[in-house]
């Protein structure tokens, strides 16, 4: 009472309880608890160690792609290209063992470097010709989504293919690419893709020089940041990561499918939009990027056990966005 009382006197008011503003900073660890508490009683296998590590499993392309997108929010851009370009990389990597018959390392750089340049397209036509973000990255989505598809000729790439003259693909998928989509490296390439983004985000001063960006383009300018410099970076970088999102997910299903990343930029966006109110951040982060993402993976993982139809599932992934969306716009205001 005599703080209370010293404060008033001193014309200051006590600070009231804001529901709002702890839901905005433990809303998403709340949910979080709140769902395995609730699948786990509703399953006796949720729990299992072997269930945990099935959806750490599943969340990792998600992580890995949706720090893309957390790169690109944090010089205030969006990335809406990733799917495509997973898909991209998944088709080129998969071809090159199958119709070229090359190695790991080569397959792998080949795919990296054919979506680097999606990044380096889009950061042009952002930054120099200054399409807004959105717009430009939706074409590009088309246009890579076109570009692989007509280079698979919209069939699935495979071992053992047909191919169009009517012979066999000769092509061995190797099995060290094979073990890059097993347990426990999955896992482990996406907590070091986490762990290094997060470092470079928020102790390197290039990651600050990004977030300034976001914050404020012009101060940026006027402290003298390049900022087109780190804008055209965090294009690269979003690219870079859908690129390794995608090879990851050719390692696992060891086929190149049509489109096989589209699914994810959902997920990815849901992610990236959640992880600004953890712990509240109030900006994109990587951290709050991976807990958006094993959000998402529960809840994707206990409906599945709980028998509900896939078809439903969107339903309930768009309501979690529109929730993280409300209270990460509501805390702008």
């Amino acid at each position: 009472m005599s703080i209370i009382r010293r404060s008033q006197a001193q014309g200051q008011t006590p600070k009231s309880f804001d529901f709002f503003d702890f839901l905005y900073k433990y809303g998403t660890i709340i949910t979080i608890l709140l769902l395995i508490a609730v699948f786990g009683t509703l399953s006796s296998s949720f729990l299992l160690p072997s269930n945990i590590i099935n959806i750490l499993r599943s969340i990792s392309i998600v992580t890995i792609i949706s720090i893309g997108i957390t790169i690109s929010l944090a010089v205030g851009g969006f990335d809406l290209s990733v799917g495509s370009v997973a898909s991209l990389a998944n088709a080129i990597v998969i071809s090159m063992f199958v119709w070229h018959s090359q190695n790991t390392f080569i397959s792998i750089i080949a795919a990296i470097l054919v979506c680097l340049i999606a990044g380096v397209v889009n950061s042009f036509m952002i930054v120099k010709v200054k399409i807004p973000d959105m717009l430009m990255t939706l074409a590009t989505m088309f246009i890579i989504q076109g570009l692989a598809l007509t280079y698979t000729r919209g069939a699935t790439v495979s071992q053992n293919m047909v191919m169009p003259d009517g012979s066999f693909a000769t092509g061995k998928i190797s099995a060290l690419f094979a073990k890059i989509g097993q347990v426990p490296w999955i896992i482990v390439i996406m907590l070091i893709v986490v762990t290094v983004v997060h470092i470079f985000l928020n102790y390197t001063k290039h990651g600050r020089y990004m977030y300034v960006i976001g914050g404020n383009i012009e101060a940026a300018k006027l402290s003298g940041i390049a900022v087109n410099k780190y804008r055209v970076l965090a294009y690269i970088l979003s690219a870079g990561f859908a690129a390794i999102g995608g090879i990851i997910l050719a390692s696992r299903v060891m086929t190149a499918e049509v489109n096989a990343g589209a699914p994810y930029l959902m997920d990815a966006v849901a992610a990236a939009f959640i992880g600004f109110s953890v712990a509240g951040a109030g900006k994109p982060n990587a951290f709050g990027t991976f807990i958006g993402a094993i959000l998402i993976g529960i809840l994707q993982n206990g409906l599945v056990m709980m028998s509900v139809p896939y078809y439903a599932m969107d339903i309930v992934k768009g309501t979690v966005l529109a929730f993280a969306l409300a209270l990460t716009y509501y805390k702008k205001k």
